[in-house]
């Protein structure tokens, strides 16, 4: 579990930072002329390389389902650390031109590529080590992972932003973190290496082998993973909007000090990430739809809210993407257990990969874009209204579902 936590955590650090420093990557990599036409271009980069997950979750799912969760937890971090040096080492827009953009749109596509096949990967393997009936609880650990990634892309981006002048961190200064988390990835890949394979994977492998397996029905397959992009798709819109786009806003749309904007999305994020144990045991107790139904319920009433009380306050943005992210982490703590007590262990890791990764894709990583391009024309409550809708979809979603809570994963 530590070995599989500290990774997913460098690499949810590798991949936030690229949003933490998106408006000094726009001035870095694209034209600089038009400040709204390069942030929205950084954003559109950020997107694609979440187009890129749902394909890595398929193509390393179906890896982890053959040979193994260890070998794709080793190989996603080696392919994520190479496009964060890739970024830290890449030459400006002001030395080649478009070939900066072009290398900045190819790191990112590898890193989305990497990032669908660990998600996926290590979605499957907490949940399999996992005892039964603490599912919830062990499964929000790899949520915390991705709030400790964030965390600490936040409190990089403060630290930089607090230690050099704006010029500075406009002109070498971003490429910090990035070098950072390839030296890491060094530490990560070490524990990895030492990591054993789950008992529910065996048992799959030791079945197949000796012609045992019950036989996979496809379209039972499909409709869980239906439900799956369902569900995910409010959770992963209000994430990444109160995440990777919140501190964007607040220093872009409401002119707040950007030193002040990291380090209240560093507190709020830990407000958020102390919750998540407490989510996944509750979820044990009275079962994942209650808790699901809530987080839908809340977030429906509170983004309008939310979002509006932000100003150039930092404080602003603190209570608001505080109460946000508390929201947010009651369906996250839950998505591992979730997620991995719809498919059977054959499949597992595709079906999350697939699922997860595609969901998060067209509603999670277009979400920073869309926030960007609303508010550039003056439409301030569309993004809103659009989590608020995704939030209804993941509401009806839950309700058809049945409760998985405490079930053997050999018979999922």
């Amino acid at each position: 579990m530590i070995a599989s936590t500290v990774g997913n955590v460098l690499e949810w650090y590798e991949w936030s930072a690229y949003a933490v420093f998106a408006p000094f990557i726009a001035k870095a990599m694209f034209n600089p002329t038009d400040a709204v036409s390069a942030l929205l271009a950084t954003l559109a980069v950020f997107a694609v390389g979440f187009l890129m997950r749902p394909l890595g979750g398929i193509v390393f799912g179906r890896i982890a389902d053959r040979k193994g969760r260890k070998y794709v937890l080793i190989f996603t971090m080696l392919m994520m650390a190479g496009g964060s040096l890739l970024i830290g080492l890449m030459p400006t827009y002001g030395q080649i031109g478009i070939g900066a953009s072009i290398l900045l749109l190819l790191a990112r596509i590898a890193q989305g590529f990497a990032h669908g096949g660990e998600s996926a990967t290590a979605n499957s393997y907490i949940a399999e080590i996992s005892p039964p009936q603490k599912r919830g609880l062990w499964g929000s650990i790899v949520f915390v992972a991705i709030f400790g990634g964030s965390v600490l892309a936040f409190t990089i981006g403060g630290l930089v932003t607090n230690s050099l002048d704006d010029s500075a961190v406009a002109a070498w200064g971003w490429r910090i973190p990035f070098l950072l988390g390839a030296l890491l990835a060094l530490a990560a890949l070490y524990l990895r290496r030492g990591m054993e394979e789950s008992e529910v994977f065996h048992e799959q492998k030791t079945a197949v082998e000796t012609n045992i397996a019950p036989t996979v029905d496809r379209g039972k397959i499909a409709k869980a993973i239906l439900m799956m992009i369902g569900m995910t798709a409010g959770i992963t819109s209000a994430h990444y909007t109160w995440t990777a786009y919140a501190s964007t806003y607040a220093i872009t749309q409401k002119g707040m000090d950007s030193e002040g904007a990291y380090w209240v999305s560093v507190f709020a994020q830990l407000v958020a990430l102390a919750s998540l144990p407490f989510w996944g045991m509750l979820s044990d107790r009275i079962g994942r739809r209650p808790v699901l139904i809530g987080f839908a319920t809340a977030m429906m009433v509170a983004q309008i809210p939310l979002m509006l009380m932000i100003s150039s306050a930092p404080w602003t943005l603190f209570v608001a993407s505080a109460s946000a992210l508390l929201i947010v982490a009651a369906s996250g703590a839950i998505l591992s257990a979730v997620l991995s007590e719809a498919f059977p262990t054959s499949v597992r890791t595709q079906g999350i990969g697939f699922a997860y990764s595609l969901s998060v894709a067209v509603f999670g990583g277009s979400a920073p874009y869309l926030n960007a391009f609303f508010n550039s024309r003056g439409l301030n409550l569309m993004p809103s209204i659009y989590i608020i809708g995704l939030c209804a979809v993941t509401a009806v979603v839950v309700f058809k579902m049945r409760e998985t809570k405490g079930i053997d994963l050999n018979e999922a």
